[in-house]
């Protein structure tokens, strides 16, 4: 039988397409607050939103007989006719975001518009109004959201931890916070002030922030026009870039959205200019008539479509590669690392370090005469092949051809300072030193991570690192997660952490490296209870602590060769990529037409 559904069971079905998470509920108010010409927006959660909401403004407010109505489904004051849904210049219109709210949680509306002698307080459980009388409050609107999912266990149980759920309310509202800096915006997790931001109109200054006053550095103003839209914002320097899309952020009149069209300009603008797999930070605002994109597509109202996607790519294309030929793109050269030519390599070795190896690293640290760094260089290549191949003829009656000993590889110099080039009696090896070191220092970090002893040095200069307001609020997971890597960091204030030991085998530049791409990748939300969780952080953070184009020394190359025939995998990198590849005789013969 075809049965019209009890409203209540209608409500939660209608209402999981609009509350999918605290961060749905926070949305949705939020856009309404701005939509009432609110300047000053304060939103307090508690367990990352699940148990508390609370969102207050300033706007325009409801009037005492319109309160209850505002629950109704498909209750609007933004739209009329279908003729409106061409022309939407608000962030909300369906009307179903305060009925669907209700339908999952036990909420609290408290609202007077200005004039007004008294306000209203409707409360409302499960789609059920509870009471609904004048008070007296403040001008504005006020709406408390307090166990969320509570009539809906199925839902409850798949929402991630405190941590996570916060944290994508708190990058929501970051942005919210960029996009309209006209509007002051407090952020409270948990009774602490996370930001607060002035409201006085400055993009920029919110975007220092609610980020970090670091990025400021490496901005590039954006601007340009044509064809009816408008684009603002900022973009980052060439040699500034993540491994993530995830600061990249955009925005179309005034909302924050996902888009394929303006990531796919950006690509475009940096294609020459980055490496694979790195992306650039940027702050795009595109303005257009709203007749020439729909919003309309998904109730979360996040992903828009243009009329002409291929119009809005060339626009920021366009946009970004005129920025980047501004005086204001080039990086600046600041004493210091004028003459830093590389980082320094590992000290920790399994193998002592020659006298002669240790006063070619000590000159390269002190930076002296070049000329002398290379023929010391060369002497002492041609000096480690000789010993090497008299070793490898004293012993190549026990060498056994069938296991590969790489400690036993006859190196014979290195290529393009990438590969390593080796022989045996049989074959001819590359080793992808870049790949290799990735794997040494790999497991290295993730033995000291798994083991209750840590090897660390103290600094005699501790250094500083200021991270997002968003990733603040994970703290307590990631600091734990770098203590067991056997790094010593505590917070230093506001949003900077300070450093006061590294690993053992790390130097001071691959340390300030790791860190900051372990933060990158951390930025997220992550499970650090989750082994797997952990170790691909781990992993990806390690692609910026490792050697890539830097020129070793012959015993810095058997250093890592040995190195490497510890670890449990040496013939791949942590990513799977190959750490040596190797051409045999026959097959160079073959090549030469000599079989």
């Amino acid at each position: 039988m075809i049965r019209v559904l009890d409203k209540n069971v209608a409500d939660k079905i209608a209402a999981g397409e609009v509350v999918e998470r605290p961060l749905s509920i926070v949305k949705e108010l939020v856009e309404n607050a701005i939509d009432a010409g609110a300047d000053s927006i304060t939103v307090e959660i508690k367990n990352g939103g699940k148990s508390y909401i609370r969102v207050t403004d300033n706007g325009c407010g409801i009037a005492q007989g319109e309160a209850l109505l505002a629950f109704k489904r498909h209750a609007t004051s933004k739209i009329q006719s279908p003729s409106d849904l061409e022309r939407i210049e608000t962030l909300g219109f369906r009307g179903e975001a305060l009925a669907s709210i209700a339908a999952v949680s036990r909420c609290e509306l408290i609202t007077k518009p200005a004039g007004a002698k008294a306000g209203a307080r409707v409360q409302i459980e499960a789609s059920d109004v509870k009471s609904n009388e004048p008070v007296g409050c403040p001008d504005g609107t006020t709406i408390i959201v307090e166990d969320m999912f509570f009539n809906t266990p199925a839902r409850h149980k798949f929402m991630k931890t405190d941590a996570a759920e916060s944290t994508l309310i708190i990058d929501f509202i970051s942005k919210m916070a960029i996009a309209y800096p006209n509007a002051r915006m407090r952020m409270i997790s948990n009774g602490n002030i996370l930001f607060s931001t002035s409201g006085k109109g400055s993009a920029l200054s919110a975007i220092l922030t609610v980020y970090s006053s670091e990025i400021e550095k490496s901005l590039v103003p954006v601007a340009k026009e044509g064809e009816g839209l408008v684009l603002a914002g900022y973009t980052s320097q060439k040699g500034h870039s993540k491994p993530s899309k995830k600061m990249q952020v955009f925005f179309v009149n005034g909302r924050a959205v996902s888009s394929k069209a303006m990531e796919r300009g950006v690509a475009e603008a940096y294609s020459d200019k980055l490496l694979s797999g790195r992306y650039p930070v940027c702050f795009l605002f595109l303005t257009m008539p709203p007749e020439m994109l729909d919003v309309n597509i998904h109730p979360n109202k996040k992903e828009v479509r243009f009329d002409d996607e291929s119009k809005v790519s060339a626009l920021i294309e366009d946009a970004v590669k005129e920025a980047l030929l501004t005086k204001e793109a080039v990086p600046m050269i600041k004493r210091g690392n004028v003459f830093s030519f590389q980082k320094e390599v590992t000290e920790s070795s399994a193998e002592p370090v020659s006298e002669e190896s240790s006063s070619f690293m000590k000159a390269k640290r002190e930076q002296v005469d070049i000329n002398n760094i290379l023929s010391t260089m060369r002497e002492e290549v041609s000096l480690q092949l000789a010993e090497e191949t008299a070793y490898f003829k004293e012993d190549e009656a026990s060498y056994d051809a069938k296991k590969l000993d790489i400690t036993r590889l006859v190196i014979t110099g290195s290529i393009f300072s990438s590969y390593i080039t080796a022989i045996d009696e049989s074959s001819f090896y590359l080793i992808d030193q870049h790949a290799a070191h990735e794997r040494v220092f790999y497991e290295r970090l993730m033995n000291q991570y798994n083991s209750e002893e840590k090897q660390q040095q103290l600094l005699m200069a501790p250094f500083v690192v200021n991270v997002s307001t968003a990733l603040k609020n994970t703290a307590t997971d990631w600091i734990c997660a770098l203590q067991k890597a056997g790094f010593d960091i505590e917070e230093f204030g506001g949003s900077a952490f300070v450093v006061k030991a590294v690993p053992v085998f790390m130097t001071l530049g691959e340390a300030d490296d790791f860190i900051e791409e372990f933060l990158d990748n951390a930025g997220g939300p992550a499970d650090f209870r989750n082994a797997a969780a952990v170790e691909k952080i781990m992993s990806s953070a390690c692609k910026a602590a490792v050697k890539a184009g830097s020129k070793l020394a012959a015993e810095e190359m058997r250093q890592l060769i040995f190195d490497l025939a510890k670890c449990d995998n040496p013939f791949n990198c942590p990513h799977g990529r190959p750490t040596l590849v190797r051409l045999t005789k026959d097959e160079i013969e073959k090549m030469f037409k000599r079989k």
